[in-house]
């Protein structure tokens, strides 16, 4: 029998759900990001942050699986919506190919859901596009709505989960058995200190990409600090789409967001060895941004910020011709993190 590419017809990803113990904080971030709060959920103490095509719900109720997934992870992101087809017929592929079914969770949004990563909620989402919106159907205008200027952040790349040492083969095959997932990357990566390894999955539909983390060793990785004070495995950080870097981050709210420091010497030769970025190479290196090409006249631009949400952090990329993942950068990237560990006590 022909495997089928997209057994659940994913097209994408419709929102992200978070929940936290300190909502105010969360709230400024998402301003300071470039995102608009204009509505909530109809009845739900839900509140809905957009920019462009990203979607974000901070869930404020006071009982329930958002507010138990908080006290059991802190800041967190509690559940995804991924546009499907068919919704219904979406959460029934997904048990037959193995999922678990959270149709029972207390007090979950109104959509079919499985389990996904750490327990954390999927839910298969059907209004999209022509079809018209949930944020049309399901939530009313706020009295008073927070508007922010849009940074330019235009969707979410991928998503990168970290989970246990041994178990990262079993959620690799958890996306691609039940979701059709395919492997694209695998990375082994060093740094001064510690180490991790990392699959990169693609999403059926092309949209978005899961790069699945696991740490090596036992000296603090980056991966297993994030897995303890997470209480579990789950969505270690997003990445948000800008044809604009430079201008994004020219925009940012620094006094809420800080980016990684980049160890100076990194600029010593990246633009001999990529030469063909059209960006200000000056302004590329006062932001620290990050450069990195999979092949001639093709390169990204990449910058993290410093743990935002709990362990969670923001990754923010521009995309020009180049389908990687900063490959070239993962050196100077984990050694500024393991500087970062470092200046925390961690290392």
């Amino acid at each position: 029998m022909t495997e089928v590419k997209n057994p659940l017809n994913l097209c994408g990803i419709e929102f992200t759900e978070y929940a936290t113990p300190d909502s105010d904080f969360m709230e400024k971030a998402f301003y300071g990001f470039g995102f608009s709060k204009t509505k909530k959920f109809k009845g739900r103490d839900i509140e809905y942050f957009n920019q462009n095509d990203i979607h974000f719900l901070l869930n404020n109720e006071k009982a329930g699986f958002s507010k138990e997934f908080a006290k059991s992870h802190g800041p967190a992101i509690c559940s995804m919506g991924w546009r499907v087809e068919d919704a219904d017929y979406a959460f029934e592929q997904a048990i037959i190919r193995g999922a678990k079914s959270a149709q029972d969770v207390e007090n979950k949004l109104p959509y079919p859901a499985i389990f996904g990563i750490g327990d954390s909620l999927i839910y298969f989402i059907e209004k999209f596009g022509d079809k018209g919106s949930i944020y049309q159907e399901d939530f009313e205008p706020l009295e008073s709505p927070v508007v922010v200027k849009d940074k330019g952040f235009k969707a979410v790349d991928h998503l990168t989960n970290n989970v246990y040492q041994g178990t990262m083969e079993h959620w690799a095959n958890f996306y691609k058995d039940v979701f059709g997932f395919t492997e694209v990357r695998y990375f082994d990566i060093k740094g001064e200190k510690t180490a991790l390894v990392s699959y990169a999955l693609q999403s059926p539909c092309g949209k978005f990409s899961i790069p699945i983390n696991e740490g090596k060793g036992t000296n603090n990785n980056q991966i297993d600090e994030y897995l303890e004070e997470y209480n579990g495995p789950g969505v270690q950080h997003l990445a948000f789409i800008t044809d604009d870097l430079v201008g994004s981050l020219d925009q940012l709210d620094k006094s809420i967001i800080d980016t990684l420091d980049i160890v100076p010497e990194y600029y010593d030769d990246v633009f001999k060895r990529i030469p063909w970025v059209k960006e200000d190479h000056k302004r590329i290196q006062e932001h620290q941004i990050l450069v990195d090409s999979q092949k001639e006249n093709s390169y990204l631009l990449q910058i993290f910020t410093k743990n935002i949400f709990g362990p969670i952090f923001i990754e923010m990329i521009q995309r020009v011709d180049d389908k990687g993942f900063g490959e070239g950068n993962f050196t100077a990237l984990f050694k500024s993190i393991e500087l970062n560990q470092m200046e925390r006590g961690v290392l």
